[in-house]
């Protein structure tokens, strides 16, 4: 179905891996427009509860935008380009099926945009993170200027963003860039296990805890809790929660 994509289902969870090793996994347009189609899919797909996006190759998760690409835009297709990769990205964020992403290289420019646009992020030790736009007289343009200083702050994040220095997988966890660092052979076994483990969920819960999370950030504490009610009283007597709580107390009684 892709040119650089490979998407393959097991046990509930979508491994999606950014298949262009030639050029480390680098997000050109057809990349960006298949990734888009990709989590279009997965979204619908009920066989589907967590996904896993990773790169091919032991090099690089995503080595950044295609630089070939960037160097011929004009101000108004620079803009343009931005917002199209920039709703990818979000799509990624808001998809109701968690993303795990599994970083085992590389994960520069775009391509740490993608990462930070996952709900969960598992560094290989050799993986490599940094926003390196400055150096090409360029910003980051995937939404890594917003969302970097969400995850690890405004002072880290400006720190990485103006001198477009890269940080290694235990720097990365040291400021709450990643959820977890192992060694490169049980970087997707961690991924999957834990994508399975949230996949054996309650996929209409899990939706609605991204979505509680995601909304909330931009509240203050109060609306943020006027979601979070929201969206519980939205669980209470679904099927979904009636099976799962019957199940419960049936087991507890055995």
């Amino acid at each position: 179905m892709y040119d650089n994509l490979i998407l393959e289902v097991r046990d509930r969870v979508a491994v999606l891996t950014v298949n262009r090793p030639r050029t480390l996994n680098a997000l050109d347009r057809r990349t960006l427009a298949e990734l888009a189609q990709a989590f279009e899919a997965v979204s619908c797909d009920d066989e589907v509860g967590a996904v896993v996006i990773t790169g091919a190759g032991d090099r690089a998760f995503v080595a950044g935008a295609d630089i070939r690409e960037l160097a011929t835009l004009t101000a108004a297709e620079g803009e343009l380009y931005s917002r199209a990769g920039q709703a990818v990205l979000d799509a990624i964020e808001r998809s109701p099926k968690p993303v795990i992403a599994a970083v085992n290289g590389y994960a520069l420019g775009g391509g740490c945009e993608l990462a930070m646009a996952s709900a969960i992020r598992v560094a290989s030790r050799k993986a490599v993170f940094g926003q390196p736009e400055v150096q090409l007289g360029l910003i980051p343009g995937f939404g890594g200027s917003q969302r970097l200083p969400r995850i690890v702050g405004k002072g880290r994040a400006l720190q990485l963003l103006l001198t477009g220095l890269s940080i290694d997988a235990e720097e990365a966890y040291r400021i709450g860039l990643v959820n977890a660092v192992v060694d490169a052979d049980q970087m997707m076994p961690m991924a999957e296990t834990m994508a399975r483990t949230i996949a054996r969920n309650g996929p209409d819960a899990v939706a609605r805890v991204l979505d509680a999370v995601q909304r909330g950030l931009d509240e203050p504490l109060a609306g943020g809790q006027s979601i979070e009610a929201g969206l519980f009283g939205a669980c209470c007597g679904t099927p979904e929660m009636q099976a799962r709580t019957r199940a419960f107390l049936e087991g507890n009684r055995k």
